[in-house]
């Protein structure tokens, strides 16, 4: 069992007393004089060390009995990066209860996809946070109660289903209890929205540890972008999402202190899934100044990572989806990967509607793609045998990438199929899977910025120099890459 940042006492006290920001979603303060719980950088004046307590999340908080800062607003903190760059049963728990599995399948459906019985998922997050399964995904509910009650004019009862509340009454208790507010009086409280009153239509904004470059975030997604299921248009990143419910489309836009995010969805009980996604593709969640200190200490990156400090990794909303796109692209440029990938959009993608304009389809299924025929793949005989085996075990359940997945063991599959080498497999674990230690030896821009960088350019050598970055390599490659003048570098004019 891993052991949070929670039980430093000492160090959680100077983070409180320095307001830093840093720590916001690491662990929170609860107050023991006035029974309410803030983030690491609550402006109020701290209170005194004695009266502090610290909890690893927000649901340990509420069922502790302590209520969220209106101030502050706790509840809104990016999340733990615990959750991102780790790989044992309590991340992945924790990942699939930010997609929201806990509220369509219940605790035995999280069990089942982790492959354990529901006391040891219980033990174990309970151990660690403080909380169980369904404590936490209340918590989420009532974040997502408060996301609808301040942005949208729906009424109260349409909210409390779109957020996964099973009936009126048990979601205006859980508000007042979490926000020591009643629901119409969260809604008196926040700033008018002239687009609130559109159904399906939310604006919202993404919180994130500062610093963050988006340069090579949505530079990646816009250079790489298939056409009719993603673009760059007027500033924002905008791409089509398949949801449990329906379907959406969203926008993204980087802000100083924020990304703006505008969601269009058919179900608004897929809100949660679809800001879950759109976060693990952003890397919001991540920690940049740990991960730019630590590769600081190789005096060859840290130049690089001085010039333009925070780099995310630019990742998926869909992992199968990434899969598949990555087999398309091997050994052939970004352009003529997108020409493929539209292709088969236009062939097996699902139609929607976008009220932008632009979007017309989602990206096609696995169970869509398993169905065509491989004569109409535009590409040599080995590659249709690589895609058709990918989609094939995809669709029959026989391989999975969710986010639950076992990075080991996942690799280990993906290794056991035809055609796919380890920069195929690299790149999914570090784009898809989510690992941030994935590292990409082989690839020409890698071994290109090294040689100029006075690093070891050939796979062995280099690999035993990246040593020294872990476990952050897969934020290394982000770096390296940057080097190069690729379009993937630069935010679209």
């Amino acid at each position: 069992m891993q052991t949070g940042m929670h039980t430093e006492t000492e160090r959680c006290v100077r983070a409180v007393q320095s307001k830093d920001a840093r720590f916001d979603g690491w662990f929170f303060t609860a107050v023991l004089t006035t029974r309410i719980y803030c983030r690491p950088s609550c402006p109020v004046v701290p209170p005194k060390p004695a009266n502090m307590t610290f909890y690893p999340s927000a649901a340990a908080c509420q069922q502790a009995g302590f209520r969220a800062c209106k101030r502050c607003r706790p509840d809104t903190s990016p999340g733990s990066p615990e959750w991102n760059q780790r790989a044992d049963l309590v991340a992945r728990a924790m990942r699939l209860i930010a997609d929201g599995v806990v509220d369509r399948e219940g605790v035995p459906g999280l069990a089942a996809r982790l492959g354990y019985s529901t006391r040891q998922i219980e033990r174990q997050l309970l151990a660690e946070l403080g909380a169980g399964p369904l404590a936490l995904a209340r918590a989420q509910r009532a974040q997502t109660a408060r996301i609808l009650i301040e942005t949208t004019a729906l009424p109260m009862a349409d909210i409390a289903f779109a957020a996964g509340f099973s009936a009126i009454r048990t979601f205006n208790d859980t508000v007042r209890e979490v926000f020591a507010l009643a629901p119409s009086d969260l809604r008196a409280r926040a700033p008018r929205r002239a687009e609130g009153g559109t159904r399906g239509v939310l604006s919202l904004r993404l919180p994130f540890r500062a610093p963050l470059n988006p340069d090579n975030l949505f530079g990646h997604l816009a250079a790489t972008a298939v056409p009719g299921v993603e673009e760059w248009r007027d500033g924002a990143y905008r791409r089509t999402l398949r949801l449990p419910y329906g379907h959406g489309v969203v926008a993204l836009a980087p802000r100083p202190d924020h990304i703006a995010c505008r969601l269009t969805l058919g179900d608004l009980r897929d809100l949660t899934v679809a800001i879950s996604r759109c976060r693990r593709m952003l890397d919001l969640d991540a920690d940049p100044v740990a991960i730019d200190d630590h590769l600081r200490t190789d005096p060859l990156l840290a130049p690089l990572v001085d010039k333009a400090p925070g780099r995310r990794v630019p990742r998926t909303v869909d992992e199968e989806e990434f899969a598949v796109r990555a087999v398309l692209g091997q050994q052939v440029s970004t352009a003529a990967a997108r020409t493929h990938a539209a292709r088969l959009v236009a062939a097996h993608g699902e139609p929607v509607d976008d009220p932008d304009g632009g979007l017309t389809h989602l990206f096609p299924s696995s169970e869509a793609l398993a169905t065509l025929d491989p004569a109409s793949l535009a590409m040599p005989r080995t590659r249709r045998t690589t895609f058709t085996t990918l989609v094939g075990q995809l669709s029959s359940g026989a391989l999975g990438l969710g986010v639950e997945s076992d990075w080991a063991e996942a690799r280990a599959r993906l290794l056991d199929l035809p055609g796919f080498g380890r920069w195929t497999v690299d790149v999914i674990a570090m784009r898809a899977l989510g690992d941030p230690d994935a590292f990409l030896p082989t690839d020409l821009g890698i071994r290109r910025a090294a040689q100029e960088l006075g690093l070891p350019s050939t796979p062995a050598a280099l690999t035993a120099r990246a040593a020294a970055w872990r476990p952050w390599r897969a934020y290394a490659v982000q770096y390296l890459w940057a080097t190069d003048s690729h379009p993937i570098n630069s935010l679209p004019v």
